[in-house]
């Protein structure tokens, strides 16, 4: 037998967690509630923040609370064009404009929207990455669905009430300037979780990883495995349906 490889021992935690103590808190949208269900709500950017270990900014906005006398603070993803002094409207009756969250079904096609909810009432769970955005596909009325397209490419059919933010997700850009030196690299990833520096498996002794060992570095063996390998075993192209290169023009396939 071999040692517990790394991949099994980052699933117990432990060295393996997230570093989160400087992070400000979920960037989440409201509660749905009953004015937003029916009307709007109108809220205003207090601050742009850094939250440690996530590209994009986020943005502190305060709202009223609709039932006790009270304001009640919400930490949204910033959308890019987002300022601080805005206002911001959530609810079925808001307007069309950047940093608005407003159920997908009102929105026309072809919208640009991110910080989509994939449930409704999740607060905001697709296109939350600096820069990114999905695109407002179709709407079914008779279904109350509509189709999405999101940042992989991929096409999702959601329910039309889900909520989202109108705009990009704002520090995008943010891949277009290499990390050039390690030191960059260690910044980044030790405010993240213990991910960095990645050892490759060919580099280690047998005992240690199913590539290690031999002279000269080679897998040895096919690097795909199956879907229902064994733990200590499943390295490599997991249920790989195809490997190599993409060769050829590639074939959109969009079946509205």
């Amino acid at each position: 037998m071999g040692r517990v490889i790394r991949c099994q021992r980052k699933g117990a935690g432990s060295i393996f967690k997230s570093h989160v103590t400087h992070r400000k808190g979920a960037a989440k949208l409201r509660h749905l509630d009953y004015a937003e269900r029916h009307g709007y709500v109108r809220g205003v950017v207090k601050q742009i923040i850094h939250d440690p270990g996530r590209g994009a900014p986020l943005a502190t906005v305060v709202f009223r609370d609709p039932y006790r006398f009270k304001l009640r603070q919400e930490i949204f993803v910033a959308t890019e064009g987002m300022y601080t002094g805005q206002f911001v409207y959530c609810g079925k009756k808001a307007t069309l404009n950047v940093g608005n969250c407003l159920p997908i079904g009102n929105v026309p096609e072809g919208t640009i929207v991110c910080n989509v909810e994939e449930k409704v009432g999740d607060r905001g769970s697709i296109a939350r990455a600096s820069g990114n955005y999905a695109t407002v596909v179709s709407h079914n009325t008779d279904t109350n669905r509509t189709r999405v397209k999101l940042p992989s490419g991929s096409k999702k059919v959601l329910p039309s009430t889900s909520r989202a933010m109108i705009g990009i997700v704002a520090g995008g850009g943010r891949i277009d300037k290499p990390l050039l030196k390690a030191g960059r690299a260690y910044h980044k990833y030790k405010v993240k979780r213990n991910c960095w520096p990645k050892v490759r498996g060919v580099a280690m002794n047998p005992v240690e990883h199913p590539h290690g060992g031999g002279n000269h570095q080679h897998i040895g063996k096919p690097s795909t495995v199956r879907r229902d390998t064994p733990a200590g075993r499943k390295v490599g192209l997991i249920a790989a349906r195809r490997t190599g290169r993409l060769r050829g023009s590639r074939k959109e396939k969009d079946k509205e």
